[in-house]
């Protein structure tokens, strides 16, 4: 069985989840940016965030009104927020406060105190994503997640805000690492609540993630993605019969379990393509392809263009300056 060597893994990392694995992909990185204590009535309008933002209340609560919702949602002591949508969005004690504008108030500053500040504490940061593989989960996301302090999943968020509050409170060797593990954490976990969610969820990888029964297909496809895996052998690891299995697979996923194998590897091919040197034939002969036609065919139909020509395009993208 071949294991992809551009995607970098260690054969000890078979059992990796998949999860994981595309969190490693799109090059997921939280970063804990600063945070504003507030008192007394305020509000403050921030223009629409051009990477997914994240942000937590401390102390206190804040209505939060985003563009588009209809109307403003309540945040309190212990609630997480997670923006995905490039919507602008307002911060207040309450509604109908005259909001002023965020970024002069935090112009040059990473901690701001509004009024006597004693009434509210925020703490925040932001995503980032790999900028062609980030897709792949910014896609997924919905606008908004918002996980209440009151839920099951909320519990694993207390110790780690207070140590995020305690890193920004008392400057320590390795603070700054620290707060960047920290804010890594925070991310997984509200990710975690979300897959948790009992709310409805769009078709696609993540919904299939949350099925535990699918668990076990999705690690061999992960762990091994060159093998040539049968529906059959799929169906066998999660104990159903091959008919009940493709449905419960397509309903999560919206895709077909071997076209969800089909379009990972396309995912691992791109990366190669544009970030390695390997001649075309040792990319398809990695991912699993006993061809180099064979393989250019595949990655043409999910992509539109043959290897060559997305490499060749891709380097283009990446010479030109921004």
């Amino acid at each position: 069985m071949l294991v992809n060597p551009f995607y970098l893994r260690d054969s000890t990392e078979m059992k990796t989840d998949p999860f994981s694995d595309i969190l490693r992909f799109t090059r997921a990185e939280a970063i804990s940016t600063g945070g504003f204590s507030a008192g007394g009535p305020w509000a403050l309008r921030f223009p629409a965030p051009a990477k997914i933002k994240f942000f937590a209340i401390v102390k206190g609560h804040c209505w939060v009104h985003l563009d588009g919702e209809p109307s403003p949602l309540l945040f309190n002591t212990g609630d997480v927020g997670l923006l995905t949508a490039a919507r602008a969005f307002t911060l207040s004690s309450e509604p109908g406060v005259e909001p002023v504008d965020a970024m002069e108030v935090f112009s040059g500053k990473k901690a701001v105190a509004i009024g006597n500040g004693q009434d509210f504490a925020h703490i925040g940061g932001h995503v980032l994503l790999d900028s062609t593989s980030g897709k792949l989960l910014r896609d997924v996301l919905p606008p908004w997640i918002h996980v209440p302090a009151d839920t099951p999943q909320a519990i694993n968020f207390r110790w780690m805000l207070q140590q995020l509050v305690d890193e920004r409170k008392t400057p320590q060797p390795g603070g700054e690492l620290a707060s960047a593990q920290l804010a890594q954490l925070l991310f997984i976990q509200i990710l975690r609540a979300h897959l948790n969610t009992t709310g409805p969820m769009p078709n696609g990888w993540l919904r299939a993630l949350g099925e535990p029964r699918l668990a076990p297909a999705l690690h061999l496809m992960h762990g091994d993605p060159a093998y040539p895996w049968q529906l059959e052998e799929l169906a066998r690891a999660c104990a159903m019969s091959r008919t009940t299995f493709a449905a419960r697979f397509r309903n999560a996923a919206g895709v077909a379990p071997l076209t969800y194998l089909s379009n990972w590897r396309m995912h691992l091919a791109e990366r190669a393509l544009r970030e390695g040197s390997e001649p075309v034939a040792s990319v398809a002969q990695a991912l699993g392809y006993t061809s180099e036609s064979a393989f250019s065919n595949a990655f043409k139909r999910v992509t539109g263009a043959s290897p060559r020509s997305y490499r060749s395009s891709a380097r283009k993208r990446a010479s030109t300056p921004a």
